[in-house]
């Protein structure tokens, strides 16, 4: 009877534990919410961007038209507190090719620059960019970032980052043959960039298509770091010693990836926060999107949330992630129909 008594004891301390953590992680959701109202002016919406205003409000854009690459997709944006949004506005429409892949950046003064490609297809890109200085209600004149550039430059996903010497960092790739990153230097604040070289990697390891759009971090006075979307079934990384000019060879990381879009933040106590689809195969599936935190700058990872975890055929992707003081805010693809938010209170 003792030993039955004892048992008792520990299965209901047990599940204690058990509700108590599970609690803790419904928790970390603050708020969730869809951006676009069910009537919309396009059919499908991807590769989305946000940031964090001052107002305790966010911006969030993204490309939105008939479907990816047709001449009717532009770049749209809406502004809202995280469960209610302003109709959808298209901001951007250079000419009648499809736009691409909206990046979102806020400089130091509070100004916000939105980067966006235009082009019929990825290899012969142009990046364009136009500016707010009253949190996204009126916008500037389209301009190119770099004049007669084919092929992309700036930002070609993630947001770019300031590194404590002040310049701006932005992660970008080559995609006319293959798939080849860079990064982007701008040591004025924006009015000019210069192109690193491309990262190098080992192509008899990573095989097909090869890598693409970095998101950046740096760890202390000039050492840069950047992970990088594969065709490898993994994400890479590439380590920069001085201010990202020059670059290591690109090595495997013990995550996965199919082939699909990442983006971390580095948070106000130096973890870092990493989103991330599950599968290890190239082109494999998009359906589970996890929330990971690393503690030792990236060496190692530890899942803490599971954003989506949805079924075959399912696609959660191209997830952009920012810090908002002791929060983090996050969007991402909803089954190309439409671009989901949260904001997550972290566990300390």
């Amino acid at each position: 009877m003792r030993t039955l008594n004892v048992t008792l004891v520990l299965l209901c301390l047990l599940y204690i534990v058990n509700a108590c953590t599970a609690t803790r992680k419904k928790e970390n959701i603050v708020t969730s919410s869809f951006v676009l109202p069910e009537d919309r002016p396009f059919k499908q919406a991807h590769a989305s961007t946000l940031v964090c205003l001052d107002s305790g409000n966010y911006l969030v854009a993204w490309f939105g038209g008939t479907k990816e690459k047709d001449d009717d997709v532009g770049i749209w944006m809406t502004k809202g507190d995280g469960a209610t949004w302003s109709f959808p506005v298209e901001v951007a429409k250079i000419r009648e090719q499809p736009h691409w892949n909206p990046v979102l950046f806020k400089k130091e003064n509070g100004e916000i620059i939105l980067f966006f490609k235009v082009g019929a297809e990825i290899a012969i890109w142009e990046t364009w960019y136009i500016s707010s200085t009253d949190n996204g209600q009126t916008w500037s004149k389209p301009q190119e970032l770099v004049a007669g550039d084919r092929g992309g430059r700036g930002p070609v996903r993630n947001k770019p980052i300031v590194l404590s010497n002040g310049d701006w960092l932005a992660g970008s790739s080559d995609e006319s043959g293959l798939w080849r990153s860079f990064v982007d230097v701008s040591t004025d604040k924006g009015n000019s960039w210069n192109k690193s070289e491309f990262i190098a990697f080992d192509t008899t390891e990573v095989k097909g298509e090869g890598m693409i759009q970095p998101t950046l971090w740096e760890s202390n006075n000039g050492n840069v770091h950047m992970l990088l979307r594969t065709s490898a079934g993994a994400i890479y990384r590439s380590d920069s010693k001085d201010y990202g000019k020059t670059w290591g060879k690109a090595y495997k990381t013990g995550l996965p990836n199919p082939n699909s879009g990442i983006d971390l933040v580095k948070l106000h106590d130096g973890k870092l926060a990493l989103l991330y689809n599950t599968d290890s195969k190239n082109w494999g599936s998009r359906a589970v999107l996890k929330l990971a935190i690393s503690e030792d700058d990236g060496n190692t990872w530890k899942d803490i949330l599971d954003v989506e975890n949805g079924v075959k055929g399912d696609e959660f992707s191209y997830p952009a992630i920012v810090s908002c003081g002791d929060e983090i805010a996050l969007t991402y693809t909803w089954k190309r129909s439409n671009i989901m938010f949260k904001r997550v209170k972290l566990n300390e």
